[in-house]
């Protein structure tokens, strides 16, 4: 069952899902879940970064949904927001203070089980949303401790 968590300095919530049921779900609905479900998570990771003051978490989940969409029709597009949703993730860990993915596992399990991929993503964003909810705190939100 997914949890929900408060994105700090907003309204908006995130939820930790489990990353065999992202699979599983995208393989029961035939890929229909895998947009809801890549939407939902780009949106989160966009109101994150507007609760942190930075825009490398992305602004445009819509944008990254058409990209996988409509611009899959095209592959490149397609590519480079599912890399780019990757960057994302890492960063948003980067920010939190949880550990970021790895990016060879990720590459591996996109070139040879697509499904895996996901629920690999989901993965780090529940270690994103986990750090968050506890409070952890690193880049831009936190100021530097004073010299002495």
């Amino acid at each position: 069952m997914a949890e929900e968590i408060q994105i700090a300095g907003t309204q908006s919530t995130a939820k930790t899902r489990d990353p065999l049921g992202v699979a599983l779900l995208t393989l029961v609905t035939l890929g229909i879940y895998f947009f809801v479900w890549y939407y939902k998570v780009n949106r989160e990771m966009s109101d994150l970064g507007r609760a942190r003051g930075t825009d490398e978490l992305g602004d445009s989940p819509g944008t990254s949904l058409l990209a996988v969409t409509l611009g899959a029709l095209i592959v490149v597009p397609a590519i480079v927001s599912l890399y780019n949703t990757f960057q994302r993730t890492q960063a948003a860990a980067r920010l939190t203070g949880a550990e970021p993915l790895n990016g060879w596992i990720a590459l591996i399990l996109y070139l040879l089980l697509a499904i895996g991929f996901p629920a690999y993503l989901q993965s780090g964003l529940n270690r994103v949303w986990g750090a968050q909810a506890s409070g952890a705190v690193a880049g831009p939100a936190q100021a530097p401790p004073p010299a002495a």
